[in-house]
Parts: structure tokens; C-alpha cells; sequence
């Protein structure tokens, strides 16, 4: 059984012949351990940097699948680019309107701000959804939080509603390199990410509070971009879509928030994506504290949970929720991806092997850290995770 055949079972309730095994890497990990091969700009701003690097260490670590969790870029993005220049802190990429990206070597880039007097978001009290998703462009974090890039060339203006052809080409190039052999999913962001990117963290719980009718209407249509990149995606033949949603957990918001203004955005994505890809498994990704949440997310229609983070990050352990909801929605994660940085050989073999046999009962587990791979995770730690899967994970 291969990569796509076994995380496809896994998805489904449908028993594998293992225990699967896919993490998601942070950035500063390719970086980190690709950097005598790509740059940290050609992993960023190029399909091809990306796709190389998430071919190679999928290879090295021989997960059963690969996260796609950038879209694809403008092939001539260094035609808006001032400069590239190396530093000890990283590489400096320079855009010709004055907005700078720092590329540390070992972690997530950064925007710095061309104006820093300019108002980096719109202002929360008296944007209208109707008249102002129109202007979304204006404010390049924006567009930076949620795409992960200062300039979408080829973008109507405005709120995403048709992705620019470029952003499959990432999907296109990893899809030809692996066949139907390894299982591709696609990102998308949650609406109420959007909100968080558009406005600021403070400004858009601010703006929960103080207005919560104009924030429901504003996730409302924000839906309509996540859908797009969903549908986008899935028309590309991704095998699953996770959707991105962050600060949905417990250290931002409570249940009874996360009932308000969450369940109804996500479910809008999801059922959105499903009313024209039934059978594409659609899943969701939150940080943190979920233990007060874990049924709430599957009135989001979401079919499965990823990270389930244990303490100290999050409260959840894997036990509790295969119990509670292990029959309706497939789990991946739940390795502490906090602890593993100082694991040892055995403490690492534990962990895992604890994992897949918590996990494995009834199918619908992938094994997994819990969040990102750190950038400064050992790599040998990743190669024996297959091994123990093989072992411990056999059904």
C-alpha cells in the first residue's frame, strides 16, 4: 500500500495497513536543512524552490504525504524585486515600492513595513463589508498574512474570488513529480484567519466584542476567499483540503465564542467545498486548547482534526479525544512538538511508539507532531518515525 492509498484510508475510517505518517515541517526547517541546495528566497517566492524542498525531505523522511501550505508564485516575481542581499540575520529581499522581507535562516519570514506611519490595517469600528473587501490590497499584511507574499500579480482587486493561475503551479509540479503515489493536500485559510490578518490579533477580538454583528458579516464574506482557494485546489486534484485555522483555540477565544463566530464561517468553507467535491476529505487544523472545543468543531462539518495539542501548548490528550471523538473525525498529531526539540533517541522512540498505539484502535489516525516541525528538530528524529510506524502500527 502506498502514501495517497494509506492516508486516503486513514481519512475515511477505512483501515490501512499502517499506522500513516505525515508531518507538517516549518519553514525554517527547509531552510535550516536545505540551505547547501536552496536559498531561503527560492523556497519562499519560487513554486520550483518549494516544490524541491517539499519533495526532498517528504523523500528523506518517507512520509505518506505532503502538505502544501503556500500557494504557488508569479513566475516573475523578481521583476518587482530592488535587491537580494545576504546578512547574518538572513536574506533582505527588497521590493521596488519599499517593502522589505526578511528571510532569517532558520525560521518564517518576515514583512517590514515600507511607511511605518502608515496604518497598517483598516480600521475595525467602521469597515463595511459590501463597500471595503474591495480595498483588502491596500494593506499589504493583509495579503502577507494570509498568502504569505507583499504582491499578488494577476489579482482582481480586491478579496480573493479567482486565484491567479500561478498558485496551482506549486500542486502541479510536486503532482507530476509523485504520481498517485503520496498523498497532496492543499491549505486553505480559515475565515476568521482572514479577520485576524486584515485587522490585527488585538483589533479583531476588540471587534468581536464591540461589534458582533459586523464581525459575523465581515467572516461571512470572507469565506468567499478560503472557499476559492479550496475549490481552486481541489480542482487541481489535491487529495484533502486542511483548512488553516490558528486562533480558533482556546488561548484566544472561548467556546461560546468559538460557537458565535467560528462554527458558522467554517462550516460555510466547508460545505462550500464539498458542494462541489463531496468526497474530498476537508479537515482543520487549530492550535492550543481544544478540550472544550473538540465537539463543537464537528458542528463545522470539518472531517478530521489536526495538531491536538498536549500540554504545555494545548490541553487535549489523544486518549480523551479518540474517545470523544475519534469515531467521527480522523486525528492527526498530538506528539508534543515542543518536547521532541530536546528528546532523546529513547524518549523520542517513546513518544511515537505511545502515539501509534493510542491512535491506531478503529483507524482514522496519522501520526504526527502535534504542530509544525520546528526548524531546529533533529532530522534523525523524522527518519525513525516510518520505522516505528512499521513496527507498532500494523493493523
Amino acid at each position: 500500500m502506498n502514501g495517497k492509498e494509506r492516508i486516503a484510508r486513514a481519512m475515511r475510517f477505512q483501515l490501512p495497513d499502517r499506522v500513516p505518517v505525515m508531518c507538517q515541517l516549518a519553514l525554517g526547517h527547509y531552510f535550516l536543512n536545505l540551505r547547501d541546495r536552496l536559498k531561503p528566497h527560492e523556497i519562499w517566492f519560487t513554486s520550483e524552490g518549494f516544490a524541491e524542498a517539499l519533495l526532498t525531505l517528504r523523500e528523506r523522511y518517507r512520509f505518506d504525504g505532503i502538505l502544501i501550505n503556500i500557494p504557488g508564485r508569479d513566475p516573475d516575481w523578481r521583476r518587482e524585486v530592488r535587491s537580494i542581499e545576504e546578512t547574518e540575520r538572513g536574506e533582505i529581499v527588497t521590493w521596488k515600492d519599499g517593502l522589505r522581507v526578511l528571510l532569517p535562516w532558520d525560521d518564517n519570514a518576515l514583512l517590514e513595513p515600507d511607511d511605518p506611519t502608515k496604518a497598517p490595517y483598516p480600521d475595525f469600528m467602521t469597515f463595511d463589508p459590501d463597500r471595503d473587501l474591495e480595498r483588502v490590497d491596500d494593506f499589504p499584511r493583509y495579503t502577507w498574512g494570509v498568502y504569505h507574499t507583499p504582491h499578488l500579480p494577476g489579482k482582481a482587486p480586491g478579496l480573493l474570488r479567482q486565484p491567479p493561475d500561478y498558485f496551482s503551479r506549486t500542486i502541479r509540479l510536486v503532482r507530476a513529480a509523485v504520481g498517485e503515489t503520496i498523498s497532496i493536500h492543499g491549505e486553505t485559510f480559515s475565515p476568521f484567519t482572514h479577520l485576524m490578518e486584515l485587522f490585527g490579533y488585538q483589533n479583531a477580538l476588540m471587534l468581536l466584542v464591540m461589534d458582533a454583528g459586523r464581525a459575523s458579516a465581515i467572516l461571512d464574506r470572507l469565506a468567499e476567499a478560503s472557499i476559492a482557494w479550496g475549490l481552486a485546489q481541489a480542482a487541481e486534484g489535491v487529495d484533502a483540503v486542511l483548512i488553516s485555522s490558528a486562533f480558533a483555540g482556546g488561548g484566544f477565544i472561548s467556546p461560546e465564542m468559538y460557537r458565535q463566530f467560528v462554527v458558522p464561517a467554517e462550516r460555510k468553507v466547508v460545505d462550500g467545498i464539498h458542494a462541489e467535491y463531496p468526497d474530498l476529505p476537508v479537515y482543520t487544523h487549530t492550535c492550543g486548547k481544544l478540550n472544550d472545543r473538540l465537539e463543537l468543531m464537528l458542528e463545522t462539518h470539518t472531517q478530521g482534526v489536526d495538531t491536538l495539542d498536549p500540554p504545555p501548548l494545548g490541553n487535549t490528550t489523544l486518549a480523551d479525544a479518540k474517545r470523544r471523538i475519534g469515531d467521527r473525525l480522523f486525528i492527526k498529531g498530538n506528539m508534543n512538538a515542543v518536547e521532541i526539540l530536546t528528546d532523546d533517541r529513547e524518549r523520542m522512540f517513546q513518544r511515537a511508539r505511545e502515539a501509534v498505539e493510542v491512535g491506531k484502535p478503529g483507524g482514522g489516525y496519522i501520526l504526527s507532531t502535534a504542530c509544525s516541525v520546528a526548524p531546529h528538530v533533529e532530522p534523525w528524529k523524522l527518519e525513525m518515525l516510518v520505522d516505528i510506524a512499521e513496527e507498532y502500527g500494523r493493523y
